[in-house]
């Protein structure tokens, strides 16, 4: 099986619903596959698979992970064959000749007037050298070789990983036909040169220049930064970034769609913003302690005039151990969390969660369904059900929210055209859309923005069945020329596992538990005591939002926010840690720190485990090496460790605690 194969395979079963799991092993042509879904079913699906019908993944670390493997197994076949088969003299030439480089580069080092593990190494080595210990040069040499190979591997495979689940997830675009209108069209076969167009709230998938339009552009994905910026016709706009305001047509100047992918593994390498503040400590502690080991060899050897027990102390740092297990037990943290559908965006998010005091859910499509339903529409000044539920999906097509998509829905099952027949649609984010209709201002949206905002009235024939329209559900509100015309019943379903989330997130340690809704009081009170909130605020505007974060992060609290909408990005941004729901508005996801695939809301419960377990691991491997490392040293000091020894404990430990942080933090009983 070739490596194109086993990723086409891979890719290929890893989409069949109810697999978990998908293990392929070119070399050997197996596939191990972890499924929740009938065995017949998926034996018949894997019958018909085909190579020739599957695409090549765009992104694949196989190659990378091939190229690994073989590395570590001649680097230790190498040192085997040179303790085994080469004579003393002979091997000892050759690791004197091998360590040239290392020792060039402390030198290097140390003329830069610094001091860091690469001294320490380059010293530990060169005193074995010089006093004639060649089996614990070479085997100090080989023992950081591997360390620094299973490093390199680790971090590039999680970054990889990363960028692959951070990566656009859009497959289609409107792109402009040559008779001007727009044709949904597979992103693959977008080429250099053609125009799409892009709505508000959609990402952008491709590189390109504005033709058309005014937006306001969410760039947070490429510069960090959640203020939208201004973009007219002539100015370039890259993939990643996200319309906040305005529609526009773009000429794309880069089809590969490689553009986003790049920019996001340059960022988790480089941003860092993205370390948890423990792990920063861990290696700003590694590089302080580089000093104390040269003096404590120094020292050692002025007080015994011993030079074994000065290289026995010389062989022991805690910068390895330290700067090698904090980040790969973040980066497999991560790694494990994009297996569960949950993308991390770097570790210090991880860190948030885990010491979260607050939690604030949004309410619409993040405690429901994303999939609301039109249970009722009431007509007020004389007007028909079914014209106001066509005006009322007309207008809600253009905006991608689970209620807009409720309204549209209901018109398309009842087989109502709902073609335009407004002019140019004004959106107002949290409040509603208006628009004209035959010249007559129409608007829908929230009670707050139509009765309060545009001062609609209601006739007084029409006051009575106002009066009685249920509490039961949320309501939409349609007026035109300035009358109400229509109130459009929105049921929104709870999400079954809410309640069951919402106290395990209590027992996990998350005292306060807060939900903030556009919805009116009465709807909000009844959730809240459902699902065993602890406080919620109805009738809320995005800025309404904000500043409750603001206020509980002033309290000193550690804050959480679960949203899935444009309007929940101001509030997403100003958390400490922001949850995007996937199935949720673009923006959204752009904006949060964590992006959850929302199947089962007990995914936040696995990531607020997830995250604790996280921090006892960095907990315990930060006292395992201060406490291991401390006593290798004092042995050596005192003559009872020689230096071989203490080496091949130091960096054997160093070895096998990375690799113990490449291991899952959680079973597979404990995943959603």
């Amino acid at each position: 099986m070739t490596l194109e194969q086993a990723d086409k395979l891979q890719a290929w079963a890893e989409r069949i619903p109810g697999v978990r799991a998908v293990k392929v092993r070119e070399r050997l042509c197996t596939v191990t596959i972890h499924y929740r879904c009938e065995r017949a079913e998926l034996v018949r699906q894997l019958s018909a698979f085909s190579y020739e019908e599957q695409p090549a993944p765009v992104h694949s670390s196989r190659a990378m992970n091939r190229a690994y493997k073989e590395k570590l197994v001649f680097q230790v076949l190498r040192h085997a064959f040179s303790r085994l088969f080469l004579p003393p003299l002979l091997r000892g030439a050759v690791n004197t000749c091998m360590a040239v480089p290392r020792l060039a580069k402390a030198l290097r080092v140390l003329l830069g007037r610094h001091l860091t593990t690469d001294v320490l190494d380059g010293v530990a080595i060169g005193a074995s050298l010089v006093t004639g210990d060649m089996p614990t040069a070479g085997s100090v040499r080989f023992l950081l070789k591997v360390g620094e190979t299973l490093d390199e591997w680790t971090h590039k495979k999680s970054v990889e990983d990363l960028a692959r689940s951070m990566s656009l997830q859009v497959d289609e675009v409107w792109k402009l036909a040559e008779n001007g209108k727009p044709v949904l069209t597979p992103l693959e076969q977008v080429r250099t040169g053609d125009a799409i167009v892009i709505h508000t709230g959609h990402v952008i998938p491709l590189d390109g220049i504005l033709q058309q339009g005014d937006v306001m552009l969410n760039q947070a994905s490429l510069t960090g930064e959640s203020v939208p910026v201004a973009k007219r016709p002539g100015n370039a706009v890259y993939a990643g970034s996200v319309v906040e305001e305005g529609n526009c047509v773009l000429m794309v100047t880069n089809a590969a769609g490689d553009n986003k992918y790049d920019r996001i593994v340059r960022m988790i390498e480089e941003s860092e913003r993205l370390k948890s503040n423990t792990e920063a400590r861990a290696t700003h502690l590694a590089d302080r302690l580089v000093p104390w080991c040269l003096g404590g060899s120094v020292l050692t050897y002025a007080l015994s005039r011993n030079v074994t027990r000065a290289v026995s102390v010389l062989m022991v740092d805690f910068s390895c151990a330290l700067k090698l297990s904090m980040p790969l037990s973040v980066l497999s943290a991560m790694r494990e969390a994009s297996r569960n559908h949950i993308t991390v965006k770097g570790g210090k998010f991880l860190e948030a969660v885990s010491q979260s005091e607050t939690v604030i859910f949004d309410k619409t499509g993040t405690l429901t369904h994303a999939c609301p339903t039109v249970t009722q529409i009431v007509p007020f000044n004389g007007e028909n059900p079914t014209e106001m539920l066509r005006i009322a999906a007309c207008l809600e097509e253009h905006f991608p929210h689970s209620v807009a998509n409720a309204v549209v829905r209901c018109a398309q099952e009842r087989g109502i055209d709902h073609r335009e027949m407004h002019s140019k649609v004004e959106y107002v984010v949290a409040h509603g859309i208006a628009t004209k209709i035959n010249g007559q201002r129409a608007v829908i949206g929230s009670r707050h923005f139509v009765f309060e905002d545009e001062q609609v009235k209601i006739r007084p024939e029409d006051e009575a069945a106002f009066a009685a329209l249920s509490t039961d559900c949320s309501w939409l509100y349609l007026a035109i020329g300035g009358v109400l015309s229509a109130a459009v019943g929105i049921s929104d379903p709870l999400r079954p596992e809410a309640q069951e989330m919402v106290a395990q997130l209590h027992q996990a340690g998350i005292p306060r538990a807060m939900m903030l809704t556009g919805d009116s009081r009465s709807v909000a009170a009844a959730i809240a005591a459902q699902l065993g909130i602890d406080e919620y605020h109805a009738e809320v505007l995005p800025e309404d939002k904000a500043r409750f974060i603001r206020e509980e992060k002033e309290s000193d609290r550690t804050v959480m926010m679960i949203g899935d909408g444009i309007n929940d990005a101001p509030a997403l941004s100003l958390a400490d840690v922001g949850i995007a729901i996937g199935s949720g508005a673009t923006i959204a996801r752009e904006v949060a720190d964590i992006t959850i695939a929302a199947d089962d809301l007990r995914e936040l419960v696995y990531l607020k485990r997830l995250s604790d377990r996280l921090m006892e691991r960095i907990q315990r491997n930060y006292r395992f090496v201060m406490g291991f490392n401390g006593s290798l040293i004092v042995l050596g000091a005192l003559g009872i460790l020689p230096p071989a020894t203490s080496a091949l404990l130091h960096n054997t430990s160093t070895v096998l605690l990375s690799m113990n942080c490449l291991t899952d933090l959680m079973d597979e009983a404990e995943t959603v």
